[in-house]
């Protein structure tokens, strides 16, 4: 074990790699998914389950956790780990994305943005300082700089003033992580789907300095298309010896196609989601669990799989469970799909460390596509 914060490149193929994040905290894997745990639970799991299905990393969300309990109450209680009883690394975003997107009302200025609580309509300010305080306070491994996230479709001019405001505050959120050893902070590459915007973004950055970079400001609504086009663009333009995050995505095909770009982290609350909504994302592409044809279906979801929420539950349970509106089905699915990613993570990383990256991922996609017709 560790007390510093590192990365470590150890294979790459063609422009995929195969990493590994070093925390005191312990190692992530990468290319690997981060189960969202936006509250401090992924939701419908015990830490303990999403421990067991290999993941190395789960993200926290800076703006739920700040509206309640609260940062200063959650550090009084010893901390997120501690709290959620997860003793892996844990990201936490900044929380600006969920204050453009989710807060009623804000007012966005050079200083930091004010907001009102979508859940009482409650005052807040939300800063660099302050967000990178809120982080400490949770204690999380890994910290963002506060960002502004433009959504989709945009003007060149918006994608500019964002960039540009979200590096000012790259240097403030960087300024005030301040020294905290075995602990990184991410800077976040912004510029729409401009590329030079996202070049510029990058180089600012890089300069400032960090512990590894993220690319936000996609699936905002742009499509897979133009997102792989601005990964290609930005990807080249980070450094090869930190770790590569991109943030809220994806679809198992976004990862598979993402990590063929260079990407090496992923967050995104699309199979715990799916999950409460009764689709399953397996080896044979994505099933509506709630479709009739599951009624009398005995076979598990993926017979071929090591995990227990994969191959020991019969389709037609499942199926019964999701139209009965039983709990346990959300809690079935959800485990799958998180024990799906982690599988598909982890035969990436094989696949890269044996150099058939592109026959894995062949492979992948005819496995799914001879699924939709089963």
């Amino acid at each position: 074990m560790t007390d510093t914060f590192s990365f470590d490149l150890l294979k790459t193929d063609g422009v995929a790699r195969r990493g590994v994040v070093k925390t005191p905290r312990g190692n992530i894997q990468t290319p690997a998914f981060m189960p969202v745990g936006t509250q401090g639970t992924v939701k419908a799991l015990y830490m303990d389950q999403v421990k067991e299905t290999g993941a190395d990393i789960i993200l926290g969300n800076t703006y739920h956790l700040m509206l309640r309990p609260g940062a200063e109450r959650v550090a009084k209680l010893g901390g997120l780990h501690d709290l959620i009883k997860w003793d892996g690394p844990i990201l936490t975003d900044s929380g600006g994305f969920q204050v453009m997107s989710l807060a009623k009302l804000r007012k966005l200025t050079e200083h930091g943005v004010t907001f009102q609580s979508h859940i009482d309509g409650s005052k807040h300010e939300l800063t660099p300082e302050r967000s990178m305080e809120i982080q400490r306070l949770l204690g999380s491994t890994i910290q963002m700089q506060l960002d502004e996230c433009v959504g989709f479709p945009h003007t060149r001019d918006d994608a500019k003033r964002a960039m540009e405001l979200s590096l000012r505050w790259a240097q403030r959120s960087r300024t005030a992580f301040g020294d905290q050893p075995g602990h990184g902070c991410f800077g976040i590459v912004q510029g729409g789907i401009q590329e030079d915007l996202r070049e510029q973004s990058a180089k600012g950055l890089i300069e400032i300095g960090f512990e590894g970079y993220a690319i936000g400001g996609l699936a905002v609504g742009e499509g897979q298309e133009l997102m792989l086009q601005t990964i290609e663009v930005t990807a080249p333009h980070l450094p090869t010896d930190k770790p590569r995050y991109l943030m809220g995505v994806g679809t198992p095909e976004d990862l598979l196609l993402s990590v063929e770009r260079g990407i090496d982290m992923f967050d995104c609350v699309m199979p715990t989601r799916s999950g409460r909504h009764g689709q399953a994302f397996t080896r044979f592409g994505k099933l509506n669990i709630r479709n009739a044809k599951h009624a009398e279906d005995l076979r598990p979801l993926d017979e071929t799989s090591n995990h227990p929420a994969l191959n020991k539950y019969s389709r037609a349970y499942i199926h019964h469970l999701v139209r009965a509106n039983e709990i346990l089905g959300m809690m079935l699915l959800s485990w799958a799909n998180i024990a799906y990613y982690q599988e598909l993570m982890a035969g990436m990383r094989s696949a890269i460390e044996a150099g058939n990256f592109q026959n894995f991922k062949q492979q992948t996609i005819s496995d799914w596509q001879k699924g939709k017709t089963q």
